[in-house]
């Protein structure tokens, strides 16, 4: 099987990858790795002690980054009349209606996030099969479904990301926190920020230990484990 590269293996000889961290000492050693070409994406991943076959406990939402995520999401919405107008102002890349559905179903995918009107989602749904493998159906509880499309656009634009944690996912809650050109309290605080709204839903059905691993790392490199005592729910 092909080695990860050069660069990753100096990085994970130069910490212990059992120990945890701060998020400020954590951060530093992401940074402090040998960099790539490009500018990588950092994440945050935590794993849950939830039982993600269960309704109740999955955890689906969104995350408002005070630094954003380094990424201009090309944003699309489906919509019609006044609101088609309002979604364009706010800054959306893409508008229309029916005809925009129809694009998407002949295989058309070029945005990267979709926002609908609640009256277009009778046309919408029939996208399920296209959108949903990619996580990219609109949902009311990701406020991707809403009148409110000014909002929702904005918010998209300032650096929200969504998260979803069920069997699927392992479990796993996890989203981008910015790019490894940020400076660190931009990354920590993005961190903490995504932390903070995983510990606030926790569904009261969950018992034991909520969080059970943390890790940030830039996405060709490894993970640095988080002190779950910071992580307490």
């Amino acid at each position: 099987m092909m080695g990860r590269g050069k660069k990753y293996d100096q990085a994970v000889a130069s910490f212990d990858k059992d120990a945890t961290h701060s998020w400020e000492s954590a951060i530093g050693l992401i940074k402090g790795f040998p960099q790539k070409k490009y500018d990588q994406t950092v994440h945050i991943t935590m794993n849950l002690g939830i039982d993600g076959r269960q309704a109740d406990q999955i955890l689906r939402g969104t995350v408002m980054l005070p630094h954003g995520t380094g990424k201009d999401l090309r944003v699309l919405v489906v919509t019609q009349g006044p609101l088609a107008q309002v979604a364009e102002e706010a800054g959306a890349d893409i508008v229309g209606g029916a005809e925009l559905v129809a694009k998407i179903e002949s295989g058309w995918l070029d945005f990267d996030l979709v926002i609908a009107s609640p009256d277009m989602m009778g046309q919408v749904g029939k996208l399920g099969r296209v959108l949903g493998p990619r996580g990219l159906m609109p949902n009311p509880k990701t406020g991707t479904v809403t009148r409110d499309i000014e909002k929702a656009v904005s918010e998209a634009k300032a650096g929200r990301v969504e998260y979803r944690a069920d069997s699927k996912s392992g479990n796993n809650a996890q989203a981008p926190i910015g790019k490894m050109s940020f400076d660190e309290k931009a990354l920590i605080e993005n961190a903490r920020a995504f932390a903070d709204a995983i510990l606030r839903a926790k569904p009261a059905s969950a018992k034991g230990q909520f969080v059970r691993k943390c890790i940030v790392s830039a996405a060709m490199g490894p993970g640095v484990k988080i002190d779950r005592a910071l992580l307490a729910a």
